[in-house]
């Protein structure tokens, strides 16, 4: 299991249609020094959009440099809206060494955009594709979808609920029918309008999903993504994304991230240390006393109320905090 970071893609909708290149910059390094393998950024409404009447605050060409200094560090590649293709805008890609684009279309009419996919792969790109609105076919559908773009020379398909709307049942009836059908890597993308995201994301992990999409502090179109974070706290308790610095992502973004968010006046739908208590199985009741024991004996806290909540999550007393504390010193 892989996550894919779309923050600096589908996030930017929180800003408008893209983020600043100091925010660009800030959130590439905070992916990429907690080990993220694959990071879509750029323009929100894709490559190419800011000339289609959606201007970013920075060009496609200064989104590009800006990622130079992360290309080694992890795949990066921005969203191509298959209507609003453009040769030039492969051909810029491709000069930048762009790891993939992905191209998207409602699910139903990729077999209109195959030249696309060509001509990305001609410029010795990954060419992935995003079955947008994947609720609009049936898995069968979508089956028969993904065996045509297979046969295209796709390297991964990604099934997008984009409204939001679907449930655990269908997330695992499409994914399953889709793995069955093709041999590619299968993508799943979730957003929070019906309050699913987490457990379609689950479904779609259980039903052999190879790759999660997510955004740092839930930053997406509309109602939201699943948070990144979360998608790491679930598949870590799944025993997957063991490379995954799940400490550091949360300690970045209470330190830099959700301060800087904080000034464009977005609010995280779930902080970190509340992440933490589900992570852990920790009652909020015992926070204080966690929180001093860390402060006094310099642990860090995640960490201290993890490992204490792993031998008792009834009642931790503070002798055991201490006890732990001592081990992770």
């Amino acid at each position: 299991m892989k996550i894919m970071d779309c923050t600096l893609r589908d996030g930017a909708n929180v800003v408008g249609n893209g983020f600043s290149a100091e925010l660009t910059g800030m959130m590439l390094r905070g992916m990429t020094e907690n080990h993220y393998p694959i990071i879509e950024f750029g323009n929100a409404k894709g490559i190419g959009a800011s000339d289609k009447g959606f201007p970013a605050p920075v060009s496609d060409e200064e989104y590009l440099k800006i990622a130079q200094p992360f290309l080694d560090k992890a795949e990066i590649g921005m969203f191509l809206n298959a209507k609003r293709y453009e040769a030039a805008n492969v051909e810029l890609a491709a000069r930048y060494n762009l790891g993939f684009l992905r191209c998207g279309s409602d699910a139903g009419d990729a077999h209109l955009y195959l030249e696309q996919i060509k001509d990305i792969k001609n410029h010795g790109m990954k060419a992935y594709f995003s079955q947008m609105k994947a609720y609009i076919l049936s898995p069968d559908e979508l089956a028969e979808e993904a065996r045509i773009l297979e046969d295209a020379g796709i390297d991964e398909i990604t099934l997008m609920d984009s409204a939001g709307c679907m449930f655990p049942d269908q997330v695992s009836a499409s994914v399953e029918a889709v793995k069955k059908a093709v041999k590619v890597p299968i993508g799943f993308h979730c957003h929070a309008n019906m309050g699913m995201c987490s457990a379609n994301a689950v479904a779609a992990y259980r039903s052999g999903a190879d790759i999660l999409d997510c955004g740092l502090l839930g930053m997406a179109r509309s109602a939201g993504n699943m948070p990144t974070e979360l998608a790491t706290a679930l598949m870590q308790r799944e025993g997957e994304c063991r490379e995954l610095d799940f400490y550091g992502l949360l300690h970045y973004l209470d330190q830099e991230l959700i301060p800087a968010m904080g000034k464009h006046g977005y609010k995280p739908p779930l902080m970190p240390r509340d992440l933490i208590l589900g992570y852990s199985g920790c009652h909020s009741a015992f926070v204080k006393s966690f929180t001093a024991v860390a402060a006094e004996t310099g642990v860090d806290l995640y960490q201290l109320i993890v490992e204490t909540s792993a031998l008792n999550r009834k009642n931790p007393s503070e002798m055991l905090m201490r006890e732990i504390a001592a081990k992770l010193a």
